[in-house]
């Protein structure tokens, strides 16, 4: 959850960062400038977004995704159906 807030900020820093340094260099508004800028925006969020989770996994370790796992079999077997 930490990891879509943050890179959330972040793209909507990162549009209105590069939004006003285009409109500071003269760049004219079109297509190709808003593209440009959602394309950025999205890559230093993405980027942002992999920093968070790469530091959130050096200071929890990897999540356990075996625990889940076993979980839904045993109420599977205790709901009596069988498993695929």
């Amino acid at each position: 959850m930490l990891n879509l807030t943050i890179s959330t900020i972040v793209f909507f820093v990162a549009a209105w960062f590069l939004n006003s340094y285009l409109d500071e260099q003269g760049i004219p508004r079109g297509f190709t400038r808003i593209v440009m800028v959602l394309v950025l925006a999205s890559l230093m969020s993405w980027v942002v977004g992999w920093g968070v989770d790469w530091a959130q996994m050096k200071i929890e370790g990897p999540q356990a995704s075996l625990r889940a796992t076993s979980g839904l079999t045993q109420l599977m077997k205790d709901a009596g159906q069988q498993q695929p």
